[in-house]
């Protein structure tokens, strides 16, 4: 069974697309000031952040959340919009903070689903995407898997219905009051990343460079650069 350990680490690297890395769109369009107002009630009524913010998501409760920290938003927005199929530490309902413990290892994990995108979008040749780094600091007792579960958890393909074993126990290991799971790559050979379920956890949550990621379809090679 996953084993407790102790992890001291900062500067872990959570990679987002620029577009999601603002407080909202809305801030970026130039309209009337009662046009804004109205489309910001509809963003509220939509968003699920605002939405669990607010008190009415079933799976996060407003006391978990951040409020009145830098980059609040961001940390939020990770644990609320956890995607129609959850991730490999997190299921449909709540979401979770994905770090790689170097950049080279987000990158990578990035670099697969975006590359992923294409090939289901049958898009030929080579698209870059706009990434911004955002650092956390990580530092308590985290869950390590045994083998047994890293050969169960961190299968590869196919995706969703390989994350089936690795929610189920990150749902067992949540609701146990885990604070999260450190595990290897399953991207980037070597590679270490942490799914912290609780959001009062990711600690001192801070912008850092923006990166620009270019992959192809049908090739394995990532190209990636930081963005002056």
């Amino acid at each position: 069974m996953a084993h407790l350990g102790d992890v001291d680490q900062p500067g872990t690297h959570r990679l987002i697309p620029t577009a999601y890395a603002t407080e909202s769109v809305l801030e970026t369009l130039s309209l009337p000031a009662d046009v804004i107002s109205d489309l910001t009630e509809l963003d509220a009524a939509t968003n699920e952040r605002k939405i669990a913010e607010r008190g009415r998501s079933p799976a996060i409760t407003p006391g978990e959340l951040l409020y009145g920290v830098p980059e609040a938003h961001i940390v939020n927005a990770a644990f609320t919009h956890p995607g129609p199929f959850g991730g490999r530490f997190n299921d449909s309902r709540r979401g979770a903070w994905y770090a790689g413990v170097k950049v080279e290892t987000s990158i990578h994990e990035v670099a697969f689903h975006k590359r992923r995108f294409l090939e289901d979008g049958r898009i030929s040749g080579r698209m870059s995407f706009d990434y911004a780094d955002f650092l956390s600091d990580f530092s308590g007792h985290f869950h390590f898997l045994d083998d047994a579960e890293r050969q169960q958890c961190l299968q590869p393909e196919p995706i969703p219905q390989c994350y089936g074993p690795s929610q189920a126990l990150a749902n067992a290991l949540l609701y146990s009051g885990s604070s999260g799971i450190v595990y290897p790559s399953v991207r980037y050979g070597g590679g270490t990343c942490i799914a912290c379920f609780r959001p009062a956890l990711v600690f001192h949550p801070r912008r850092g460079g923006l990166y620009r990621i270019t992959v192809a379809s049908n090739e394995d090679k990532v190209q990636s650069g930081e963005v002056t």
